[in-house]
């Protein structure tokens, strides 16, 4: 009978136990997941200060705007952007992909993000869940919010693994990034946001964007389509012992598919560019786009961009 008590008090105690670890595993995880809510909340915040609302009623694109732009620029707005258009003010995207952590030789792992982008000023916040194995996720916040890059990850949202140093590298490197990915909002290319093209060929032009003491540079690539396949860079690349070095970047851009009216890739990777070897480290495909506003007139369905059904 004493052993009957004792087995079933120790059932109640491991019940007890196991409910106290979750629900203290719970909190944690609900204060990590503060990170990207905080830097979110930031952005935003940020953004409504001082975003005026000029993006009125559509827009027919103006050609004398456009006049001074390179050319292969020009070509690529008129191609990507509707002949009425409003100005993108903010962004969200869904995707789904890979994530590569190591060396050439480390194997892909699954990943899901959603990202969101402001115009004026730039910046965004992407939060991510990548799975090193089965129920075995990293949580990783990447965003450039206020002028400053942070990057945080966390094993099972709790166990920090990664939290870089605010440096002036890491504020450039994200500047960096969100110049590249404005192929997904590329209303914020048109003049007045503080993009600054110089001409390289009849394929290639120079981007230039400043923000709060930080300064970027990335050359964009456009196909025969006259819409961008590829961007190019000399970017900030953490060593791995806190110092950073130069280095050669590429990212790449296919299948676009029109939301909303404007055409956007739908698919996409990236990679450092290192002297022995190409490093791909993130592709994904993009599942779902949404605007503020509606960059077209006229409102339509938000068709996500992935495949076409068959």
């Amino acid at each position: 009978m004493s052993r009957t008590r004792t087995f079933g008090q120790l059932g109640i105690a491991l019940v007890v136990g196991v409910l106290a670890v979750g629900a203290l595993l719970a909190a944690v995880r609900a204060r990590a997941d503060d990170t990207a809510a905080r830097l979110l909340d930031v952005l935003q915040r940020e953004h409504a200060e001082t975003t005026t609302d000029d993006s009125g009623n559509g827009e027919a694109l103006d050609e004398a705007d456009l006049s001074d732009l390179p050319a292969p620029v020009r070509r690529y707005l008129e191609r990507v952007l509707p002949d009425e258009s409003r100005r993108v003010q903010s962004v969200r995207l869904r995707q789904t992909g890979a994530f590569r952590l190591g060396d050439a030789d480390s194997p892909w792992k699954s990943m899901t993000a959603t990202q969101h982008y402001t115009v004026d000023p730039p910046g965004f916040v992407w939060d991510a869940r990548i799975d090193l194995a089965p129920f075995l996720p990293i949580r990783v916040v990447d965003a450039f919010v206020g002028g400053s890059g942070s990057l945080e990850a966390k094993l099972l949202s709790v166990v920090t693994v990664a939290d870089a140093p605010r440096s002036p590298e890491l504020d450039e490197g994200e500047l960096a990034r969100y110049l590249s990915e404005m192929v997904w909002f590329p209303t914020a290319f048109l003049p007045g946001h503080g993009v600054r093209w110089e001409p390289r060929n009849d394929r290639s032009a120079r981007a230039t964007l400043a923000h709060r003491g930080s300064t970027t540079t990335v050359v964009f690539h456009f196909d025969e389509n006259d819409e961008v396949a590829r961007v190019t860079a000399d970017r900030w690349r953490d060593t791995g012992d806190g110092e950073y070095e130069r280095c050669p970047w590429t990212g790449q851009f296919s299948d676009y598919r029109e939301v909303n009216g404007v055409r956007v890739p739908a698919a996409a990777e990236v990679a450092w560019n290192l002297p022995w070897v190409d490093l791909p480290y993130w592709r994904a495909t993009i599942d779902d786009v949404e605007y503020d506003p509606l960059p077209t007139a006229t409102r339509r369905s938000n068709t996500p961009p992935g495949p076409n059904p068959e």
